[in-house]
C-alpha cells in the first residue's frame, strides 16, 4: 500500500511508502487524515512485553511548504495508455500495453507536436492504417477527445494500486466534463 501525501491545503504531493508515512507521523507532521482504509505497522517490544503499533491512514495531509505540483505532467506511454484506459481510440478495443502505440493525431511529419492534446492510444493495426494522415483524411474518427490530465488525474496515472478511498478522493477532483472510464482494481 502506498499512502497519498497531501499538503496542508489538501493538494496531492506524492505517493509515499508506509515507512515514509510512519516517519511523518513520528515527526508529528501529519495534520489530518482522510479515507477509511488504514494499515497498522508493528514496531518493537518494550520491557513489559508490549509491542508498539502505529495506525497509518491511506491519505494524510502534512505540515510544511505548500508546493504546486500541477505543472508539466510527463507524457509517457505508460501514462497515456492509462489515461485512455488501454483502449484504442480508433477501433474501440482494449489491448495489453505491449500491443498499443502512441498515435499523433496531427502527425509529427506534418508539424504535430508530442503533447497530451495531440496524442491518442492506438493499436498497432489502427496506427499503421492511419499512417501520416489526420483522422479525417484516414476516415478514422476518434472515440474520445485527448486531454491534458490535471494534478489529481496525474496521481491516478502514477499509481497502479490505488485503494478505494484514495480513488474516491482523486476521482472527486477529476475534470467533470470527461467521461473517463476508471477501473477500481
Amino acid at each position: 500500500m502506498l499512502v497519498l501525501r497531501l499538503n496542508k491545503a489538501g493538494m496531492p504531493q506524492e505517493w509515499v511508502s508506509p515507512e515514509q508515512a510512519a516517519r511523518l507521523y513520528c515527526q508529528e507532521k501529519v495534520l489530518f487524515e482522510l479515507g477509511s482504509d488504514h494499515m497498522v505497522m508493528h514496531g518493537g517490544w518494550n520491557q513489559t512485553g508490549e509491542q508498539s503499533t502505529l495506525r497509518l491512514a491511506s491519505i494524510i495531509a502534512c505540515d510544511g511548504k505548500v508546493t504546486d505540483v500541477s505543472g508539466k505532467i510527463a507524457l509517457t506511454n505508460r501514462y497515456l495508455f492509462r489515461r485512455d484506459n488501454y483502449l484504442c481510440l480508433y477501433c474501440g478495443h482494449t489491448f495489453p500495453a505491449s500491443q498499443l502505440t502512441r498515435d499523433h493525431i496531427l502527425p509529427r511529419s506534418r508539424g504535430g507536436r508530442d503533447n497530451w492534446t495531440n496524442v491518442a492510444t492506438a493499436c498497432s493495426r489502427c496506427n499503421h492504417a492511419k499512417g501520416a494522415k489526420t483522422p479525417e483524411e484516414a476516415g478514422m474518427a476518434l472515440l474520445a477527445v485527448p486531454f491534458t490530465p490535471n494534478v489529481y488525474e496525474r496521481f491516478y496515472l502514477m499509481n497502479r494500486r490505488i485503494l478505494a478511498d484514495q480513488m474516491s478522493f482523486l476521482k472527486s477532483h477529476f475534470t467533470k466534463r470527461r467521461d473517463w472510464v476508471v477501473s477500481m482494481t
